[in-house]
Protein backbone atom coordinates (compact mmCIF):
# COMPACT_ATOMS: atom_id res chain seq x y z
CA UNK A 1 0.00 0.00 0.00
CA UNK A 2 1.35 3.43 -0.94
CA UNK A 3 1.77 6.26 1.56
CA UNK A 4 -1.04 8.22 -0.10
CA UNK A 5 -3.39 5.24 0.27
CA UNK A 6 -2.40 4.85 3.92
CA UNK A 7 -3.14 8.53 4.51
CA UNK A 8 -6.51 8.36 2.74
CA UNK A 9 -7.56 5.26 4.69
CA UNK A 10 -6.40 6.77 7.97
CA UNK A 11 -8.34 9.99 7.40
CA UNK A 12 -11.53 8.12 6.52
CA UNK A 13 -11.32 5.95 9.65
CA UNK A 14 -10.45 8.94 11.83
CA UNK A 15 -13.53 10.80 10.59
CA UNK A 16 -15.73 7.87 11.64
CA UNK A 17 -14.00 7.66 15.03
CA UNK A 18 -14.36 11.43 15.48
CA UNK A 19 -18.11 11.20 14.82
CA UNK A 20 -18.50 8.30 17.27
CA UNK A 21 -16.43 9.92 20.02
CA UNK A 22 -18.01 13.36 19.72
CA UNK A 23 -21.56 11.96 19.75
CA UNK A 24 -20.96 9.87 22.84
CA UNK A 25 -19.05 12.66 24.56
CA UNK A 26 -22.17 14.83 24.31
CA UNK A 27 -24.29 11.92 25.59
CA UNK A 28 -21.95 11.46 28.59
CA UNK A 29 -22.07 15.15 29.46
CA UNK A 30 -25.89 15.14 29.42
CA UNK A 31 -26.05 11.86 31.37
CA UNK A 32 -23.36 13.02 33.81
CA UNK A 33 -25.38 16.11 34.69
CA UNK A 34 -28.59 14.07 34.95
CA UNK A 35 -26.94 11.38 37.12
CA UNK A 36 -24.99 13.97 39.14
CA UNK A 37 -21.90 11.86 38.52
CA UNK A 38 -18.46 13.42 38.55
CA UNK A 39 -16.97 10.13 37.30
CA UNK A 40 -19.18 10.31 34.19
CA UNK A 41 -18.34 13.98 33.61
CA UNK A 42 -14.66 13.17 34.10
CA UNK A 43 -14.93 10.37 31.56
CA UNK A 44 -16.64 12.80 29.18
CA UNK A 45 -13.70 15.16 29.73
CA UNK A 46 -11.36 12.30 28.92
CA UNK A 47 -13.35 11.54 25.77
CA UNK A 48 -13.02 15.23 24.88
CA UNK A 49 -9.25 14.65 24.83
CA UNK A 50 -9.86 11.89 22.28
CA UNK A 51 -11.97 14.22 20.14
CA UNK A 52 -9.22 16.85 20.29
CA UNK A 53 -6.54 14.28 19.45
CA UNK A 54 -8.53 12.88 16.51
CA UNK A 55 -9.33 16.34 15.15
CA UNK A 56 -5.66 17.23 15.51
CA UNK A 57 -4.69 14.08 13.62
CA UNK A 58 -7.03 14.88 10.74
CA UNK A 59 -5.90 18.50 10.68
CA UNK A 60 -2.22 17.46 10.71
CA UNK A 61 -2.79 15.09 7.77
CA UNK A 62 -4.43 17.89 5.80
CA UNK A 63 -1.73 20.44 6.66
CA UNK A 64 1.07 18.04 5.79
CA UNK A 65 -0.05 18.14 2.15
CA UNK A 66 0.22 21.93 1.94
CA UNK A 67 3.36 22.89 0.00
CA UNK A 68 6.19 24.98 1.39
CA UNK A 69 6.30 28.65 0.38
CA UNK A 70 8.97 31.33 0.14
CA UNK A 71 7.91 32.54 3.59
CA UNK A 72 7.32 29.06 5.10
CA UNK A 73 10.27 27.11 3.70
CA UNK A 74 9.56 24.11 5.95
CA UNK A 75 5.86 24.19 5.12
CA UNK A 76 3.30 23.93 7.91
CA UNK A 77 4.62 20.95 9.85
CA UNK A 78 4.88 22.83 13.16
CA UNK A 79 1.14 23.65 13.18
CA UNK A 80 0.61 20.13 14.53
CA UNK A 81 2.99 20.80 17.42
CA UNK A 82 1.43 24.16 18.30
CA UNK A 83 -2.06 22.63 18.28
CA UNK A 84 -0.85 19.72 20.40
CA UNK A 85 0.69 22.16 22.90
CA UNK A 86 -2.62 24.01 23.31
CA UNK A 87 -4.35 20.63 23.65
CA UNK A 88 -1.92 19.48 26.33
CA UNK A 89 -2.35 22.64 28.42
CA UNK A 90 -6.14 22.30 28.19
CA UNK A 91 -5.90 18.70 29.39
CA UNK A 92 -3.86 19.72 32.43
CA UNK A 93 -6.53 22.31 33.29
CA UNK A 94 -9.27 19.65 32.94
CA UNK A 95 -7.35 17.33 35.28
CA UNK A 96 -6.99 20.07 37.90
CA UNK A 97 -10.74 20.78 37.68
CA UNK A 98 -11.54 17.07 38.20
CA UNK A 99 -9.26 16.89 41.25
CA UNK A 100 -10.86 20.01 42.72
CA UNK A 101 -14.41 18.71 42.21
CA UNK A 102 -13.44 15.31 43.63
CA UNK A 103 -12.03 16.99 46.75
CA UNK A 104 -15.30 18.85 47.21
CA UNK A 105 -17.25 15.58 46.95
CA UNK A 106 -14.98 13.83 49.42
CA UNK A 107 -15.93 16.55 51.91
CA UNK A 108 -19.61 16.63 50.94
CA UNK A 109 -20.72 13.40 49.19
CA UNK A 110 -23.39 13.96 46.53
CA UNK A 111 -26.27 11.69 45.60
CA UNK A 112 -25.39 9.83 42.42
CA UNK A 113 -27.75 7.87 40.16
CA UNK A 114 -25.86 4.59 39.97
CA UNK A 115 -27.89 2.80 37.26
CA UNK A 116 -27.67 5.70 34.79
CA UNK A 117 -23.94 6.11 35.50
CA UNK A 118 -23.33 2.38 34.94
CA UNK A 119 -25.25 2.00 31.67
CA UNK A 120 -23.86 5.17 30.09
CA UNK A 121 -20.31 4.21 31.09
CA UNK A 122 -20.83 0.75 29.53
CA UNK A 123 -21.90 2.49 26.33
CA UNK A 124 -18.77 4.65 26.47
CA UNK A 125 -16.58 1.58 26.85
CA UNK A 126 -18.22 -0.06 23.81
CA UNK A 127 -17.75 3.10 21.71
CA UNK A 128 -14.06 3.24 22.64
CA UNK A 129 -13.53 -0.44 21.87
CA UNK A 130 -15.19 0.04 18.47
CA UNK A 131 -13.04 3.10 17.76
CA UNK A 132 -9.90 1.17 18.77
CA UNK A 133 -10.87 -1.63 16.39
CA UNK A 134 -11.40 0.84 13.53
CA UNK A 135 -7.97 2.44 13.98
CA UNK A 136 -5.89 -0.57 15.02
CA UNK A 137 -4.62 -1.61 11.56
CA UNK A 138 -3.62 1.92 10.53
CA UNK A 139 -1.95 2.51 13.91
CA UNK A 140 0.71 0.02 12.82
CA UNK A 141 1.73 2.30 9.93
CA UNK A 142 1.12 5.84 11.19
CA UNK A 143 2.54 7.49 14.31
CA UNK A 144 -0.28 10.01 14.08
CA UNK A 145 -2.96 7.29 14.24
CA UNK A 146 -0.95 5.42 16.87
CA UNK A 147 -1.19 8.45 19.16
CA UNK A 148 -4.97 8.54 18.64
CA UNK A 149 -5.21 4.80 19.37
CA UNK A 150 -3.37 5.27 22.69
CA UNK A 151 -5.79 8.08 23.59
CA UNK A 152 -8.69 5.72 22.92
CA UNK A 153 -7.10 2.99 25.03
CA UNK A 154 -6.70 5.26 28.05
CA UNK A 155 -10.28 6.49 27.62
CA UNK A 156 -11.53 2.90 27.53
CA UNK A 157 -9.81 2.40 30.89
CA UNK A 158 -11.54 5.57 32.12
CA UNK A 159 -14.92 4.19 31.07
CA UNK A 160 -14.13 0.97 32.93
CA UNK A 161 -13.39 3.02 36.06
CA UNK A 162 -16.74 4.83 35.69
CA UNK A 163 -18.50 1.44 35.39
CA UNK A 164 -16.90 0.33 38.66
CA UNK A 165 -18.06 3.57 40.31
CA UNK A 166 -21.61 3.11 38.97
CA UNK A 167 -21.89 -0.48 40.23
CA UNK A 168 -20.47 0.50 43.64
CA UNK A 169 -23.04 3.30 43.99
CA UNK A 170 -25.93 1.30 42.52
CA UNK A 171 -25.46 -1.99 44.34
CA UNK A 172 -23.76 -0.96 47.59
CA UNK A 173 -24.62 2.70 48.03
CA UNK A 174 -20.93 3.69 48.11
CA UNK A 175 -21.22 7.29 46.89
CA UNK A 176 -17.55 7.78 47.76
CA UNK A 177 -16.67 5.53 44.81
CA UNK A 178 -17.69 8.28 42.38
CA UNK A 179 -15.00 10.82 43.43
CA UNK A 180 -12.43 8.02 43.90
CA UNK A 181 -12.88 6.82 40.33
CA UNK A 182 -12.92 10.45 39.16
CA UNK A 183 -9.46 10.95 40.65
CA UNK A 184 -8.20 7.85 38.82
CA UNK A 185 -9.61 9.16 35.53
CA UNK A 186 -8.04 12.58 36.23
CA UNK A 187 -4.68 10.90 36.79
CA UNK A 188 -5.02 9.08 33.44
CA UNK A 189 -5.68 12.39 31.67
CA UNK A 190 -2.81 14.11 33.50
CA UNK A 191 -0.31 11.37 32.63
CA UNK A 192 -1.26 11.52 28.93
CA UNK A 193 -1.30 15.31 28.79
CA UNK A 194 1.96 15.75 30.72
CA UNK A 195 3.80 13.40 28.37
CA UNK A 196 2.34 15.27 25.39
CA UNK A 197 3.29 18.63 26.91
CA UNK A 198 6.91 17.57 27.52
CA UNK A 199 7.20 16.23 23.97
CA UNK A 200 5.78 19.43 22.45
CA UNK A 201 8.16 21.64 24.44
CA UNK A 202 11.11 19.45 23.42
CA UNK A 203 10.16 19.82 19.74
CA UNK A 204 9.73 23.60 20.00
CA UNK A 205 13.12 23.85 21.76
CA UNK A 206 14.55 21.71 18.94
CA UNK A 207 15.76 19.10 21.39
CA UNK A 208 17.07 15.72 20.29
CA UNK A 209 14.13 13.43 19.42
CA UNK A 210 13.37 10.50 21.70
CA UNK A 211 15.18 7.36 20.62
CA UNK A 212 17.97 9.19 18.77
CA UNK A 213 21.53 8.73 20.09
CA UNK A 214 23.66 11.66 18.91
CA UNK A 215 26.84 10.03 20.24
CA UNK A 216 26.16 6.92 18.16
CA UNK A 217 25.55 9.03 15.04
CA UNK A 218 28.79 10.98 15.62
CA UNK A 219 30.77 7.76 16.04
CA UNK A 220 29.29 6.33 12.83
CA UNK A 221 30.23 9.45 10.85
CA UNK A 222 33.74 9.53 12.30
CA UNK A 223 34.19 5.87 11.34
CA UNK A 224 34.14 6.78 7.63
CA UNK A 225 37.71 6.76 6.29
CA UNK A 226 37.17 9.99 4.36
CA UNK A 227 36.05 11.97 7.43
CA UNK A 228 38.71 13.78 9.45
CA UNK A 229 36.44 15.61 11.91
CA UNK A 230 32.74 15.92 12.76
CA UNK A 231 31.43 19.15 14.28
CA UNK A 232 28.27 21.27 14.55
CA UNK A 233 26.13 18.12 14.63
CA UNK A 234 22.47 18.95 15.31
CA UNK A 235 19.42 16.68 15.35
CA UNK A 236 15.89 17.96 15.86
CA UNK A 237 12.24 17.24 15.08
CA UNK A 238 10.35 19.14 12.40
CA UNK A 239 7.07 17.52 13.44
CA UNK A 240 5.90 14.08 14.54
CA UNK A 241 7.76 11.41 12.60
CA UNK A 242 9.98 13.89 10.72
CA UNK A 243 13.52 14.16 12.06
CA UNK A 244 16.13 16.52 10.61
CA UNK A 245 19.91 16.62 10.91
CA UNK A 246 22.67 19.05 9.97
CA UNK A 247 26.41 18.47 10.28
CA UNK A 248 29.79 19.78 9.16
CA UNK A 249 32.30 17.19 7.96
CA UNK A 250 35.99 17.93 7.53
CA UNK A 251 37.32 15.48 4.96
CA UNK A 252 40.68 14.39 3.63
CA UNK A 253 42.06 15.95 0.45
CA UNK A 254 41.65 12.69 -1.44
CA UNK A 255 38.01 12.23 -0.45
CA UNK A 256 35.48 11.97 -3.27
CA UNK A 257 32.59 14.15 -2.19
CA UNK A 258 29.85 12.47 -4.24
CA UNK A 259 30.36 8.92 -2.92
CA UNK A 260 30.87 10.30 0.60
CA UNK A 261 27.56 12.17 0.54
CA UNK A 262 25.80 9.05 -0.70
CA UNK A 263 27.34 6.87 2.05
CA UNK A 264 26.49 9.33 4.83
CA UNK A 265 22.96 9.98 3.56
CA UNK A 266 22.20 6.27 3.26
CA UNK A 267 23.70 5.59 6.70
CA UNK A 268 21.50 8.23 8.35
CA UNK A 269 18.36 7.15 6.50
CA UNK A 270 18.69 3.37 6.77
CA UNK A 271 20.22 2.98 10.24
CA UNK A 272 18.95 6.06 12.08
CA UNK A 273 15.75 6.76 10.08
CA UNK A 274 16.65 10.40 9.42
CA UNK A 275 15.59 11.47 5.93
CA UNK A 276 15.99 15.27 6.06
CA UNK A 277 19.78 15.78 6.08
CA UNK A 278 21.98 18.82 5.46
CA UNK A 279 25.73 18.15 5.18
CA UNK A 280 28.48 20.76 4.81
CA UNK A 281 31.75 19.30 3.54
CA UNK A 282 34.93 21.19 4.42
CA UNK A 283 38.59 20.63 3.52
CA UNK A 284 40.79 19.24 6.30
CA UNK A 285 42.69 22.54 6.72
CA UNK A 286 39.53 24.68 6.83
CA UNK A 287 39.46 27.02 9.84
CA UNK A 288 35.87 27.10 11.04
CA UNK A 289 36.62 30.13 13.23
CA UNK A 290 37.00 32.22 10.05
CA UNK A 291 33.23 32.41 9.70
CA UNK A 292 33.01 34.09 13.09
CA UNK A 293 35.30 36.87 11.84
CA UNK A 294 33.14 37.72 8.85
CA UNK A 295 31.93 41.30 8.62
CA UNK A 296 28.68 42.46 7.10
Amino acid sequence: MHVHEHGHGSRKQLWWVLLLSFSYMVAEIVAGVAANSLALLADAGHMATDVAAIALGIFAMWMSHKPATAEKTYGYYRVEILAALVNAVALVVISIWIFYEAWERFSTPAEVRGPLLTFVAIGGLLVNLLAMWLTHSQSQHSLNVRAVWLHLLSDALGSAAAIVAGIAVWQFGWSIADPIMSVLIGILILVNSWGLLVECVNVLLEGVPKGVDVGEIRAALEADNAVVEVHDLHVWTLTSGRTALSVHLKVSDKAEHGPLLKRVTCLLKEKHHIGHVTIQIEPADYDHAVTEQCHT
